[in-house]
């Protein structure tokens, strides 16, 4: 049977077995077998390359009118189509899932980042079979897969070592993968894994490692492989680097290219940004440039001793974005060496979501600092740490001002998809071998989950109804084809429900109702209004480009039907029970989903390394002992016990010129250290910590003693302790400490436990509580017992 003849609607496409005459003997002349035929897509099937950046909004790109240069966009753009209509979910996580399976991003579980995942169906994290990925269809079809850079669908309970995988990007369709899973990633000390192994960096950021230039050189490396062993076999290759989501952590040299063009301010920047716009022309002559809200203050209020900081903060992100796309631009360049350019389908979506507010109004060294402590954030700081800003030593983010502007012309940020500021990204697609038009705009209504169907229409296969024998959930986007050489045809995606975070939004034939809900993008905390009182808006974006003009108060009619609509579209989708919680949804008890670590207990050995926080048992808020058995040489002891965290928040408890030592990173902010007022003894023996926690509320101090085989040998204090989270990147390891260091004290490799670290046991609240301050034999063995 002819490739171009595979019934390709049911996957994975069934084996057929030769029907013919069985000879006894090979060499008789009657014996004949058709040949093996590989499986392939059908022919013209396009190489495709999906490009998805993180958190860039519609306005910061030169390719959208932006002040931060993207020579690459540029020029796909010149050769390709620029859309100017293009959206995202307003939030990472959930745009990812859309776009891997050409669903609503409620429809596949993932209403809001994995991290506050619920078990409501809307909202769990979890991808229904009944929804198989793109890269699942396209390999069932014959194509080759891979996945570069971040993966922020993994179900946190899903992201231990022990798995499960199936909804790791090799358990959803793609064959090689190389990246890191979560929502953010140290750009010099990444936590990366090659298909579900953990791998470490082969440099050091002082030998020159940066994540963006490792992932465009594995993508390459990949590509150059597939081509020279298979080159009649199309790829699927998503490239989604993380850059330029926070930590803003760029190389210097890169930065100095942008030194003084933000002096002016994020009020001026918008003003500039929207003039560039309506010269490209994407953007129309009479659109005009939304207010700026009032919670976001303006420049001209800013305290003059801050402005140079705040500049830098913007030089940074525009630095950090020109090496993602220079970086990119290398990934494109490979397929131009291997003359396959023009043969493959370029999707570049610059931005997953609208610029990021969550860097607090005058930026944030440490962006995690916006929940756990708000107040150590001044102004003072910031100008004392202004030349780490960009570096390994910070893991800053930019002020909400800027992340306003990098929006223009549009209201809103990131998380805020009410408003295109939240889910308008510039996408440009470029094809010389399936498109005509060149350097032209396209100004039709379109969103994430059309980009599935349309690589399907690319690649003349059908939407499967049947995959892995179970029945496919029509796909829920529209194939952006028909736009291609068409510049003036209709609208096919009519009609789109927004939500995130109780932020909501209807569009349907060029109006839009929305309503903004509750605390702002960088507000973590606090008490969230009833729905009941939230005010909806209602715009003519047919007439009204950038939602100016609040229609609600003239037309309230119109806007009831679209209100009316989006409760239905949301009732189709699992959006209810909307769910306007943030730090509650961290906690687990509270949010319903599973836990990785059960009981008051975990027990560790050595060898297990980058174990996520959600893998961990959690020591925060709580009273807690760390206990390990070690084998301490006779030379004296050194190097890392344990380590949880890194340089910009953990702890640590090591051997240090001898002695035990245990210290806590507060944010990369405060340290914390208690050391054993005598050296560790060669032999065997037991290291303890004993942390008893002040209560009374979240993120409280705590006292610290150290022991050695029940004997207090150190005592300290802890004046504050992290309430949420260590890190969102940094893991933990028993041995030595990857990533950055959570201590000065040892470097960032080499630092492994000279003798032998034979176990470490956590316990937490009761069962940290030890009479002798010494774990037994036979406690070990009740322990085990307690586990079955």
């Amino acid at each position: 049977m002819a490739v171009r003849d595979y019934p390709r609607d049911n996957l994975p496409i069934p084996d057929h077995k030769p029907v013919g005459l069985t000879t006894y003997d090979a060499r008789d002349p009657d014996t004949h077998f058709p040949p093996i035929r590989q499986l392939r897509p059908p022919a013209g099937a396009p190489n495709v390359l999906v490009i998805l950046l993180d958190d860039v909004g519609f306005g910061a790109s030169s390719a959208f009118g932006g002040p931060c240069q993207t020579p690459t966009a540029e020029r796909l753009a010149a050769k390709g189509l620029r859309y100017t209509r293009f959206h995202t979910t307003a939030l990472c996580s959930p745009t990812r899932a859309a776009l891997l399976t050409g669903r609503n991003h409620h429809a596949v579980g993932m209403g809001g980042i994995t991290e506050i995942a619920t078990s409501a169906p809307g909202y769990n994290s979890l991808r229904p079979n009944t929804c198989a990925p793109l890269a699942e269809i396209l390999k069932l079809n014959g194509y080759s897969t891979a996945q570069f850079g971040k993966c922020h669908e993994v179900p946190v309970f899903e992201s231990s070592p022990i798995g499960p995988f199936d909804h790791w990007p090799t358990g959803s369709g793609f064959e090689h993968f190389y990246g890191f899973i979560g929502g953010e990633n140290n750009q010099y000390h990444p936590a990366l894994y090659d298909g579900t192994t953990p791998v470490e960096p082969d440099r050091t950021p002082e030998e020159g490692y940066h994540l963006m230039e490792d992932l465009a050189d594995q993508a390459i490396g990949w590509i150059r492989q597939q081509k020279a062993m298979a080159p009649d076999k199309p790829f699927f290759v998503y490239f989604a680097p993380g850059a330029t989501h926070a930590p803003h952590q760029v190389p210097r040299d890169w930065i100095a290219r942008y030194r003084g063009k933000f002096d002016q301010g994020w009020d001026k920047v918008r003003e500039e940004t929207f003039a560039r716009q309506k010269k490209l022309g994407v953007i129309p002559k009479d659109c005009e440039l939304t207010a700026r809200p009032g919670d976001i203050p303006a420049w001209e209020l800013m305290e003059e001793r801050i402005r140079p900081v705040l500049a830098r903060e913007m030089e940074i992100y525009a630095a950090f974005l020109e090496y993602a796309d220079y970086h990119t631009g290398r990934v494109v360049n490979s397929l131009t060496d291997l003359g396959i350019l023009d043969d493959t389908l370029v999707i570049y979506v610059i931005g997953d979501n609208g610029a990021s507010a969550e860097g607090s109004l005058i930026g944030i060294f440490n962006e995690q600092a916006i929940g756990e402590a708000p107040d150590l954030n001044t102004p003072e700081l910031m100008i004392q740490r202004m030349n780490d800003l960009g570096t390994q030593r910070a893991n800053n983010h930019y002020a909400v001002g800027w992340a306003h502007a990098m929006d223009t012309p549009y209201k809103w940020t990131k998380q805020v998809a009410s408003h295109f500021g939240g889910t308008r990204n510039g996408m440009i697609v470029h094809w010389p071998r399936g498109i005509e038009a060149q350097g032209q705009l396209r100004h039709q209504f379109h969103h994430v989950i059309d980009i599935a169907p349309t690589v399907l229409e690319a690649a003349t296969l059908p939407a499967p109804t049947m995959v892995n024998g179970v029945m496919q959930e029509p796909m829920h986007g529209v194939s952006m084809m028909y736009s291609f050489d068409n510049p003036r045809a209709d609208d096919r995606h009519q009609t789109q429900y927004f939500e995130m975070l109780c932020n909501r939004g209807i569009y349907h034939r060029g109006w839009t109702a929305v309503t903004r809900h509750g605390s702002l993008p960088w507000v973590v905390t606090g008490a969230q209004p009833p729905l009941s009182q939230d005010v909806w808006e209602l715009y003519d974006t047919h007439r009204d480009w950038s939602q100016a003009h609040d229609l609600a108060g003239q037309m309230p009619e119109k806007l009831e039907e679209l209100k009316r609509l989006f409760d239905l579209e949301a009732a189709k989708y699992n959006v209810f029970p909307l769910d306007d919680r943030k730090a509650e949804r961290a906690n687990p008890d509270l949010a319903g989903r599973p836990q990785v670590v059960h009981g008051s207990t975990q027990l560790l050995f050595p060898g297990m390394r980058r174990i996520q926080e959600n893998a961990v048992i959690n020591t925060k808020n709580k009273s807690h002992a760390v206990t390990a058995e070690l084998e301490i040489p006779r030379g004296g002891a050194k190097g890392v016990i344990v380590a949880q965290g890194g340089s910009m928040g953990g702890w640590t408890l090591y051997a240090h010129e001898g002695r035990l030592k245990y210290l806590y990173n507060f944010l990369g902010m405060l340290t914390f250290e208690v050391t054993a007022q005598s050296t560790l003894p060669a032999g065997i023996h037991q290291a303890r910590m004993e942390f008893t926690y002040d209560g009374g509320g979240i993120g409280k101090g705590a006292n610290v003693k150290l022991f050695v085989d029940g004997k207090e040998i150190g005592l300290g204090r802890l004046d504050r302790t992290h309430a949420l989270f260590f890190s969102m990147d940094e893991t933990l390891e028993v041995g030595c400490d990857h990533g950055s260091p959570v201590s000065p004290d040892y470097p960032v490799r080499d630092n492994r436990f000279n003798g032998r670290v034979h176990w470490v046991q956590i316990d937490i609240d009761a069962a940290a509580r030890d009479v002798d301050h010494m774990i037994g034999a036979d406690e070990r063995f009740m322990m085990a017992l307690a586990k079955q």
